[in-house]
């Protein structure tokens, strides 16, 4: 199986199709506009500008399921985005990445990359560990999605290559994205 075996609809609620993205490099992440972390749409937003043309795309799917951090519609997500980070990448349609109604895509996306712990390196890392661990230690076992912004890389032939977590930087996989392509 691959990213390209399930369903996902546009922003718009549209059957989106994979063929546009077959044989590109993806960078899947489920976004958030009112979270403190909606400052990685910039980093995002930079790593499709500068390698677009080179066969990668950046694929968000916003999704309300940490804190309430995008509580309006998949269209108002798509207004914010696009007046305070000028998003020029793909928008998915409003989605659950956890629980009972997870979107099939993620479900695939976790089982096939799991949770390896954040890093604690830094002070970012830290307090996003203490955060869950104290708030929901259940979400923090599992290999479930922690929190927005928790980015999955897929290679070229549509299989998981890497999940990088919340605290790690859109910038931080730049190295990793060129290897790929």
């Amino acid at each position: 199986m691959s990213v390209y075996d399930y369903q996902v609809n546009t922003i718009t609620g549209e059957a989106a199709e994979w063929s546009a993205y077959r044989g590109k490099v993806l960078l899947i992440v489920n976004s958030a506009s009112k979270c403190s972390y909606s400052r990685q749409f910039a980093g995002l937003q930079r790593l499709y500008e500068r390698y677009a043309e080179r066969g990668f795309a950046v694929l968000a799917f916003p999704c309300n399921q940490f804190n309430g951090k995008e509580p309006g519609s998949g269209s108002e997500a798509r207004e914010y985005c696009l007046s305070q980070f000028g998003l020029t990448f793909p928008l998915f349609e409003k989605i659950e990445v956890k629980g009972p109604n997870a979107h099939p895509l993620f479900l695939f996306l976790t089982g096939q990359a799991s949770f390896r712990g954040l890093n604690t390196d830094t002070a970012e890392g830290q307090n996003m560990q203490s955060f869950l661990l104290q708030n929901d230690p259940d979400l923090y076992a599992d290999d479930g999605i922690k929190w927005n912004f928790t980015k999955f890389l897929i290679d070229r032939s549509g299989q998981v290559f890497g999940r990088y977590e919340t605290t790690t930087e859109p910038i931080e996989l730049e190295p990793v994205i060129e290897s790929l392509l």
